[in-house]
């Protein structure tokens, strides 16, 4: 199903403002921008709005308006409103490779902007860079989108790896859990969050104990949840969605595992505590890569989370906020900033030069963006929340004896 959301004004006043005539504009004004005309910038998003992972990508899609939907009622950005056409790809690679297709052949889309998922959006690449077109703020952690760098490739979050080694740090080297199993969907993403947690338990002399998958879109857990409950681990990192993530953690726990289970970000923290019920024996945590909004002093942290929660509520009044959505807000949130950076005179060249000059943004609190020539990931920043009372909050250096904060800046785990 295809949808498109535009939050268009059409307007002429631009030039009447700026007290220019259209034959005075310079000839970089002049060029044709995909995408680009006096009035909008056009943006394109293939996302799942529909079907087994439905909430991460309406969440992501509309904590991304909720900010463009602010910008645009002040008057967009250099006089120009913008517009965001998603279409819904159902979390389905073949799908999203050709709504990307779509969007990019009809040259009216300027760049490409919030795409969830890694098997999806890993799909997209070789098209993305054919036709030099921007990607900025894919809600993945993937290391394909990391290595080798990409110029076209702007990733907000942090990766994959740095999750998976932040993991292995609060398991092994706080809770001093040595018998870790992974739970992994059977793709891409799963491929990266095995491979991140082998090579986190390699630098500390360790290895799975036992690895057991889905297939995407499935729920058929029964051979993966032998093979992990009968190796007795003391914790599991999952790499899965909410549904067959919260199903593994059910079932294990009536079959009597005992063990702590890590989700990364991916999980959607919001629907997998929905689905869970209050008496799991084991802790449940998930990784993070912005705080939760609800988190106590949360603009100690990052100052955008509140504006976020604001907005949501101006303009999704039903919507609960939520670590997804805010990392869709912070996504455009980085977007607008390049768009004014590049100027009136706007290209796609102009656009990456932009971004890549915010060596130090401000996000407010502790959070910054960096971005260079050279590095297209803005942070590396990963927080512990753990499952209490129906909710994930936010890991306090009290809690559980740990010796790190609950807030964590995460290199990359060194291959071997």
């Amino acid at each position: 199903m295809r949808e498109a959301f535009k939050f268009v004004a059409w307007a002429v006043l631009c030039f009447v403002l700026l007290g220019c005539e259209p034959e005075e504009r310079s000839a970089a004004q002049q060029e044709v921008v995909p995408g680009v005309s006096s009035t909008e910038i056009t943006l394109g998003s293939s996302l799942a709005l529909e079907g087994h992972a439905s909430y991460l990508g309406v969440q992501t899609l509309r904590g991304a308006l909720s900010y463009l939907r602010n910008v645009n009622a002040l008057g967009g950005v250099h006089g120009r409103l913008i517009a965001l056409e998603a279409i819904d790809d159902g979390y389905d690679p073949t799908r999203c490779l050709a709504n990307t297709h779509q969007l990019v052949s009809s040259g009216n889309i300027f760049a490409l902007f919030g795409f969830v998922g890694t098997p999806t959006t890993v799909r997209v690449l070789p098209l993305i860079e054919d036709a030099q077109i921007p990607l900025v703020g894919a809600f993945t952690g993937a290391n394909a989108l990391r290595e080798p760098f990409n110029r076209y490739v702007f990733n907000i979050r942090a990766s994959y790896y740095q999750e998976t080694k932040a993991a292995v740090n609060l398991l092994v080297s706080n809770l001093k859990y040595k018998r870790i199993a992974v739970f992994y969907q059977y793709d891409a993403y799963g491929f990266d969050g095995l491979m991140g947690t082998e090579l986190a338990l390699r630098e500390v002399g360790l290895a799975p104990v036992a690895r057991g998958s889905y297939v995407r879109g499935g729920v058929d857990i029964d051979e993966a949840l032998q093979r992990v409950v009968g190796a007795q681990p003391d914790a599991v990192v999952l790499v899965g969605t909410y549904e067959p993530c919260a199903e593994f953690i059910k079932q294990a726990d009536a079959l009597g595992l005992d063990a702590a289970f890590f989700n990364l970000s991916f999980v959607g923290a919001e629907e997998l505590a929905r689905r869970l019920p209050d008496n799991i024996k084991g802790d449940v945590f998930v990784s993070q890569v912005v705080p939760p909004p609800a988190a106590p002093r949360v603009h100690e942290l990052m100052g955008i989370a509140e504006d976020y929660v604001r907005h949501l509520r101006e303009y999704y009044p039903e919507d609960v906020p939520n670590a997804v959505g805010l990392e869709g807000y912070l996504n455009a949130r980085i977007l607008v900033e390049g768009l004014r950076r590049a100027g009136r005179n706007l290209t796609r060249e102009s656009f990456m030069d932009a971004l890549e000059s915010m060596d130090v943004f401000p996000l407010g609190g502790d959070a910054s963006i960096a971005f260079t020539s050279k590095d297209h990931q803005g942070l590396d920043m990963v927080y512990y929340t753990v499952l209490d009372d129906g909710e994930f909050k936010l890991i306090d250096d009290t809690d559980l004896q740990l010796k790190r904060s609950a807030l964590v800046k995460i290199e990359e785990p060194v291959k071997q």
